[in-house]
């Protein structure tokens, strides 16, 4: 079974050796200055997560000019945004006071993302529509705080995982319930094979008429970020920074394509 998304392919060869040479470059600098750490800094990544997001979204709708589009297909978008975060956190590392680093990594990661998305919003906005988003957010938020106060309650160690735990139960969260709202209230298909596999078992059960096809993926995405963060939290104590980027990676596959999914509704819902 495929396990990839719908679209899913490497960049023509140009682009690809850019990437690796870009990314390469970058990851020497970060080996050899070994910039501290931190759950702050870690966490300044979610914006870039959200950029990394909106230039898919004007992948997907063809809204990139096309020398630049083929990097902001799947997966060289994670890789070009990876590339630019580490770039930046490693040069503020050399050239600012360590207190600002996690402060002004965020600031840069909302402003390259808040102009992603008004280029989102750009491609037509006449059609404009955030109801929807707004409300999954907010189901989100709660959902999500919901399962952490629990999870913390019943495995109270994994506290420990805060606040990049918190942040990946939110991010898978947010994937789930975008994701049923692109289902069953707009009609948008799913592109990930497993997950259409568990949505499409949902639309089997008698449930279906009632609460749609895509409860059973947001119960599956929450059990398997609980255990997730249950597991990490005896890294967090012996290994924190490891812990910390680990759960960053775990966080953008959820928090990513839920910021895209919403963003794809604004503009195409």
């Amino acid at each position: 079974m495929v396990i990839f998304p719908d679209g899913f392919a490497l960049p023509a060869i140009p682009y690809l050796l850019t990437i690796i040479f870009a990314g390469g470059v970058v990851a020497y600098a970060a080996i050899r200055q070994r910039p501290t750490v931190t759950s702050s800094r870690v966490l300044a990544l979610a914006p870039w997560m959200a950029l990394g997001a909106a230039l898919h979204v004007q992948y997907v709708l063809s809204a990139l000019p096309p020398a630049i589009r083929p990097l902001a297909g799947t997966p060289a978008v994670y890789a070009i945004v990876t590339i630019a975060a580490i770039g930046t956190w490693v040069s503020l590392d050399l050239l600012v006071t360590s207190a600002y680093i996690a402060q002004i990594l965020a600031g840069v990661g909302v402003v390259a993302a808040l102009i992603a998305i008004a280029g989102v919003i750009a491609i037509n906005p006449t059609s404009l529509r955030v109801t929807v988003s707004i409300i999954g957010i907010g189901v989100s938020v709660i959902l999500s705080g919901g399962v952490w106060v629990m999870l913390t309650r019943i495995v109270p160690k994994t506290q420990l995982t805060a606040p990049m735990g918190t942040f990946a139960v939110f991010g898978h969260t947010l994937d789930g319930v975008s994701t049923t709202i692109g289902i069953d209230l707009l009609g948008f298909g799913e592109r990930t094979p497993l997950s259409a596999l568990i949505i499409e078992f949902a639309s089997g059960l008698p449930t279906d008429a009632i609460i749609g096809s895509g409860w059973l993926f947001v119960v599956v995405k929450l059990l398997i970020v609980s255990v997730v963060v249950w597991v990490f939290a005896d890294i967090a104590d012996t290994a924190p920074a490891q812990s910390n980027i680990l759960l960053a990676i775990i966080s953008a596959v959820g928090f990513g394509p839920g910021v895209h999914n919403l963003l794809l509704f604004s503009v195409a819902g």
